[in-house]
């Protein structure tokens, strides 16, 4: 019988392929179970995600190639906290990739596209006017990832996962700074409206105009790290 992950993945009765152990703690990292520096023993992961040492040790090393992970000499590995500077240049890194996905988008958009785009900008508008925001955070991320579907850019996306991973701890503590949703709202349906207007250089230019609000923000929210320590932030 397969564990619940291995090196390869699993394989079902019907061929389906199941996560990886670092598809399983990569999940648990950017979820946000593990915390900033705290240390990954190959021991406890391989009881806890049902995986032989060996292939939580290949997980961890694959990690570390993405940045998820750092191993510290004689100490084993931990999860790698991001600083601020750090976070900074993954957000300007976001703004070009994002602001190239938006504008393909605008050239890709179908009418189901517009539709699921709206839908979504009307709930964030629900959850802004209701104080909602846990709904309003999970509302963001939605808006991004559908962006990027529809965009088609594969390479950028994979790019952009990968640096979501880093950054997701600053993320975080981003959507749950006090006022911040209704800073960005108007943002967001601004990139909304572009994409679904089908103007590649007006969705461009909201999604940059959007990204560099969170670089300017970020430095206020890192400030508010001792005062503000929720969910292990």
């Amino acid at each position: 019988m397969a564990t619940r992950a291995d090196a390869a993945g699993t394989v079902g009765a019907v061929g389906v392929v199941g996560p990886t152990v670092a598809d399983t703690i990569r999940e648990a990292i950017t979820s946000g179970e593990f915390a900033p520096n705290q240390r990954l023993v190959e021991a406890e992961l391989s009881q806890q995600f049902g995986a032989s040492r060996a292939a939580v040790r290949n997980a961890l090393a694959q990690l570390a190639t993405e940045g998820l992970v750092e191993r510290i000499q004689n100490r084993g590995a931990r999860v790698r906290a991001v600083s601020l500077a750090e976070a900074i240049e993954i957000t300007e890194v976001r703004m070009v990739l994002e602001g190239l996905c938006a504008a393909k988008a605008a050239e890709r958009v179908t009418e189901d596209d517009r539709t699921e785009l709206r839908e979504i900008g009307a709930g964030m508008q629900e959850a802004v006017a209701s104080g909602d925001v846990f709904g309003y955070s999970d509302l963001n991320r939605r808006l991004h990832a559908r962006i990027l579907a529809v965009s088609g850019q594969t390479t950028a996306c994979a790019v952009l996962e990968r640096l979501h991973g880093q950054n997701v701890r600053h993320q975080f503590k981003l959507a749950m700074h006090p006022g911040r949703p209704n800073v960005s709202l108007p943002q967001h349906l601004a990139v909304i409206e572009a994409v679904c207007s089908a103007d590649a250089e007006a969705a461009e230019a909201a999604m940059r105009t959007h990204l560099r609000s969170v670089i300017e923000t970020l430095p206020e929210v890192d400030k508010d790290r001792p005062r503000r320590a929720l969910a292990g932030a």
